[in-house]
């Protein structure tokens, strides 16, 4: 499958919405100025800073009706292309409530009122700000089946109560989850595209497999017949409670000058752990000489396109292009690597401390910039402990970027994961430094892009890496 093929030949321009959604006629029209002022200031919105030129309605489920009495909501889901300037539509998952009237304490769901269509004169806000909305979500999660285009599946013998209070999770990120008592943690995905999600994928069979590294899904829903295949919208997993995440502990060390390092061995053992479980379970290949070049080539593409637009980056723009042609070098000599499914966006903010079941990793949905054909594809698990590495340095230096013994404690535990990751595992990833300094350049240019766009005051950290990696001696690696 080429990746614009999944793309809706029906996806029209905002002033052909009602040929595009023959079951709801002018519902986009009144909704499309609404959707242009809030949708730029969510945070999981990836099309921030280019202006939105369109909509496609995708699908439209009904999933409460709202009666019109005051304080009755009504309940929609939608899946809508977005057409935004020289790049192809991206479709988004929306879940709105509709009131007559929004109580005070919802004033932070408005989405704005709409002017004609069928939702004329009602209120229209973000749904899972609503306990009530909220919890029939869940009541369809506890009950498999189907709501227009909408499929709800269980896990079997996953035992779901009814009537757990709802609460959204403040927690930034580019998705949104809703926490269900102290049991569940239903996660909705706002970017959608056709195929299972990682998340879902990976979680289960983890979870099927008897691992006690992740956090087991009991449910999930999905949009089937929209596209050549299912698309997964939201999956709804185990909620751990009194679990601390591995970056406000690694933080936490670094402020007090304490020691990281067993934590950091241990989350090496947890990760291990998993590599080999998902090797087990889920399809494994090798990557020759083509393979290889490709990754290569790859990465060298975007450390051309990170260089154009970060200007700070261009000095070390052929240095760091060693690490690709090293890594190109490997397949020309014959040397095959491994690959399988792995987690694809793994860092410190991935894992969380439990108190039964200690380390578990979470969301493996990959990176989520990334196309999902590129994130369910087997990759060196290399892969993921580059990224680990690269977290360890970021908790050294996010509180200050000058800090003496930064790099000390960074390599120290650097080093703890490694070392735990091989007693597991059986292979030491220090032993492979051509691949490792690979892609610990690739996710420190990847960071370059990131921090100059969002955060620039962050920039300096992953400049400090490409300065390390930049001076690296072809084939080495300082972990």
């Amino acid at each position: 499958m080429s990746d614009t093929s999944w793309l809706r030949s029906s996806a029209l321009p905002t002033e052909q919405f009602g040929a595009a959604a023959p079951q709801a006629p002018g519902l986009l029209q009144a909704l499309t100025p609404l959707l242009r002022e809030w949708l730029p200031r969510q945070r999981w919105f990836a099309g921030k800073g280019r202006p939105i030129t369109g909509f496609g309605l995708v699908s439209a489920t009904e999933l409460l009706p709202g009666d019109g009495r005051i304080g009755t909501p009504g309940m929609l889901h939608l899946l809508l292309d977005v057409h935004q300037p020289d790049q192809r539509p991206e479709c988004y998952q929306l879940v709105l409530g509709t009131r007559p009237l929004l109580p005070p304490p919802l004033a932070p769901a408005l989405i704005g009122h709409a002017v004609g269509g069928p939702l004329d004169g009602l209120t229209i806000y973000e749904a899972l700000y609503d306990p009530r909305l909220a919890g029939v979500l869940l009541e369809r999660l506890r009950a498999p089946g189907r709501a227009g285009e909408l499929r709800f599946g269980c896990e079997e013998g996953a035992e779901i109560p009814a009537g757990l209070a709802p609460r959204l999770s403040t927690a930034e990120q580019s998705n949104t989850s809703v926490v269900y008592g102290d049991t569940f943690i239903l996660k909705l995905f706002r970017r959608v595209a056709p195929g299972p999600n990682p998340d879902l994928e990976l979680s289960l069979a983890l979870g099927r497999a008897g691992s006690r590294r992740v956090a087991a899904p009991a449910a999930w829903f999905e949009a089937v017949g929209v596209y050549e295949e299912p698309a997964t919208l939201g999956v709804l997993q185990r909620y751990l409670p009194g679990s601390k995440d591995a970056w406000e502990l690694a933080l936490r060390a670094v402020d007090e000058g304490a020691d990281f390092a067993g934590e950091a061995a241990a989350l090496g053992r947890a990760t291990a752990e998993v590599h080999l479980a998902l090797a087990r379970t889920m399809p494994k290949t090798v990557l020759r000489r083509p393979q290889i070049a490709v990754l290569a080539a790859a990465m060298a593409e975007r450390l051309d396109a990170t260089a154009l637009a970060v200007p700070a980056l261009r000095p070390f723009r052929t240095q760091l292009r060693t690490a690709f042609h090293d890594l190109a070098e490997l397949g020309d000599r014959g040397v095959v690597l491994a690959a399988q499914r792995i987690h694809g966006d793994l860092h410190l903010g991935q894992a969380l401390r439990t108190p039964s079941q200690g380390w578990v990793l979470i969301d493996f949905e990959g990176e989520p910039a990334r196309p999902l054909a590129e994130r369910r594809r087997p990759a060196p698990p290399v892969q993921d402990v580059a990224g680990m590495l690269r977290s360890f340095d970021y908790a050294a230096r996010h509180r200050d970027l000058t800090a003496a013994g930064a790099a000390d404690w960074a390599d120290r535990n650097r080093a703890a994961f490694c070392a735990g990751y091989a007693e597991t595992a059986g292979t030491d990833p220090r032993d492979e430094p051509v691949v490792i300094r690979a892609f610990e350049t690739d996710k420190a240019v990847y960071e370059v892009l990131y921090e100059a766009r969002h955060r620039p005051a962050w920039l300096p950290i992953p400049m400090s890496a490409v300065q390390r990696l930049a001076q690296s001696p072809p084939g080495r690696t300082s972990s």
